[in-house]
């Protein structure tokens, strides 16, 4: 029997746009050479901090996140509160954030924060269970840029090579940002494990959770 409907990546950026609406937030559009794009992007990122241009730390910049921080502050949003997305800390040398994105199936989405970066990942699924692991990652190379905002890798996990979907945002990014980024990874991930399902073993297509959650 069939699940839920996945809702798209348009819907989640419907929501995202309501969500900055609701925080007070006002969208502009500015026109600039092509090359000072990442500069606004910074500006942009900045200026969504209470204080804005002034948002700064002891050192000149704007406060990062840490991984306790984010928890906290992620605990108070309403995909928390509603239980939509269950939030654990996980400690250790390295703490990381484990979420279970309930309306997705539980898939389990996984955030740390490293130098300046702050990264959200799930993993897909090990190499071994690809049938043709060159004309899979040609297919994802020409493909990936479908998928907004995240993108696919191949990493060790617990001794075994996998494929992970990511994504990665600065430590100063908005809080609302962070969250919009969450949400469309679980739904790339389950849209991605729809699409490249014709590139898996046939012995394994029926026990992979992904692929289950995305039918």
């Amino acid at each position: 029997m069939k699940g839920p409907r996945p809702k798209s990546s348009t819907e989640y950026v419907r929501e995202f746009r309501e969500r900055m609406r609701r925080e007070g937030f006002v969208k502009k559009d500015v026109w600039i050479l092509p090359e000072h794009a990442q500069e606004l992007a910074a500006i942009e990122r900045q200026l969504r901090q209470p204080g804005g241009a002034q948002a700064r730390a002891d050192d000149g910049r704007a406060v990062a996140w840490t991984v306790r921080s984010l928890h906290a502050a992620l605990s108070e949003t309403r995909p928390v509160l509603s239980g939509h997305i269950a939030l654990e800390l996980l400690e250790g040398v390295e703490p990381s954030l484990h979420l279970a994105m309930r309306e997705h199936g539980d898939l389990p989405v996984f955030i740390a924060v490293s130098g300046e970066q702050i990264v959200v990942e799930s993993l897909m699924w090990p190499l071994s269970d690809v049938r043709d692991a060159a004309a899979f990652n040609a297919h994802v190379l020409r493909t990936h840029k479908v998928l907004p905002l995240s993108n696919m890798a191949i990493e060790v996990i617990g001794g075994v090579a996998c494929y992970i979907m990511f994504g990665s945002l600065d430590t100063r990014s908005s809080l609302a940002n962070i969250v919009f980024e969450i949400e469309t990874l679980a739904e790339n991930v389950l849209n991605a494990a729809e699409a490249y399902a014709p590139f898996l073993r046939d012995d394994v297509l029926g026990d992979g959770i992904l692929v289950e959650g995305a039918a």
